[in-house]
């Protein structure tokens, strides 16, 4: 047999593929992980850290404060002019996909795991038992047991099934430096804004700096011109909020991080036809509507599940998927009919009209998205 042999294969190195790292190299199983950046970089991410991420990243050996994760306890949801807001059930933290994703790798490496960067995956064929991963300079290696990590892309030959899921839907980020006052207004807040077409959350993150991100349906976003700067003129006509909380501000990236057809909704069903070593983790298991959805939460539990199942069960990837699709379904579903109802003015109007009459509902849907404990417990338990 040609090619390289490695035991443990993991493709990507972000929350998920990080996570299972992590937890495999402390029980003394390092894997080969294949990152297709070559450096650290920033994604297309909320970067808002709910309590369970927050569990999730202390068990992983990750510490916040160290990294200078902001602090947020307070939400605030705007449409047009008006405005509802409601304390927060947990303290939430901030931080930027860069800083953290490689926080995750540096913990995996010091266990052990061989992290190389550069290294895009490109195909992956299945013979029985066998996978083979076509992988660029490294040429074909050979994984006893694959862990499948590449967020919402698709690795040829290892396509999911997305039939059904929402994927009319554009995201952008984009950071910017706040001018002193706003900076100060914004600290310890989350801003939700809905308008026609799509949501936006702005939120402080470390380095005093503030994360803009936002999703809109692809149609909205050629009504206004297929430019940033449409886009956001487009949102501050509606909500003037958010040209004042802009006004000053200074972006930090050329222009805006995007990525296209997001498959909200997706949920990976166990497919007898795949082989029992190759484990889908993160937005290959399920991909949670941002709105109300905690896919940073579901990323690092999916990760430390497949972990657990692997080193308890070996190969028994349908025990993970049936478990972890039994951990998500009822969010993703909830969180994905929230997002149908939010793109209508109407369902609009009578979600924020709730949470103005009913403060604590923006609490209860959010708890209801989230990673149950009992399901938290077991995972972080087994890793």
């Amino acid at each position: 047999m040609s090619g390289i042999r490695e035991e443990i294969v993991i493709v990507g190195g972000g929350l998920a593929g990080a996570s299972v790292a992590c937890t495999l190299a402390r029980a003394g199983r390092p894997a080969l992980l294949m990152e297709r950046d070559p450096e650290p970089r920033h994604k297309v991410c909320g970067e808002f850290l709910s309590v369970e991420a927050q569990a999730y990243l202390a068990h992983l050996g990750i510490d916040l404060d160290y990294l200078g994760a902001s602090r947020i306890s307070l939400l605030r949801l705007f449409l047009g002019r008006d405005m509802a807001e409601a304390d927060l059930p947990f303290v939430a933290r901030g931080l930027s996909r860069r800083i953290l994703d490689e926080a995750l790798l540096q913990e995996a490496r010091h266990g052990g795991a061989r992290v190389v960067r550069d290294m895009p995956a490109r195909s992956l064929s299945c013979d029985g038992g066998r996978i083979r991963v076509e992988a660029g300079s490294l040429g074909e290696i050979h994984a006893d047991t694959l862990f499948l990590a590449t967020g919402k892309h698709d690795l040829r030959g290892a396509k999911r099934q997305s039939a059904g899921s929402i994927d009319d839907l554009i995201g952008f980020k984009l950071h910017y430096s706040l001018a002193e006052d706003q900076r100060r207004a914004l600290d310890g807040v989350i801003e939700v804004l809905l308008f026609t077409g799509g949501y936006a959350g702005l939120q402080m993150i470390e380095g005093g700096l503030a994360n803009l991100c936002l999703v809109v349906s692809k149609r909205r976003f050629e009504q206004v011109g297929k430019s940033w700067d449409g886009l956001i003129d487009h949102i501050a006509r509606e909500c003037p909020h958010l040209n004042e909380r802009l006004q000053g501000a200074e972006p930090v990236f050329e222009r805006p991080l995007s990525i296209f057809q997001i498959p909200y909704g997706f949920l990976h069903a166990p497919d007898p036809a795949e082989p029992q070593n190759l484990f889908r983790l993160g937005d290959q298991a399920g991909v949670i509507p941002s709105f109300t959805g905690d896919g940073m939460s579901i990323a690092l539990h999916s990760g430390c599940l497949a972990a657990s199942t692997f080193l308890s069960l070996g190969h028994a990837s349908t025990v993970f998927h049936r478990r972890i699709q039994a951990d998500i379904r009822r969010q993703v579903r909830l969180a994905s009919f929230m997002n149908r109802v939010v793109r209508q003015a109407t369902g609009r109007r009578m979600v924020f009209g709730l949470c103005r009459a009913w403060p604590a509902a923006m609490r209860h849907v959010a708890a209801l998205t989230r990673v149950e404990d009992a399901s938290m417990r077991r995972a972080l338990a087994a890793s």
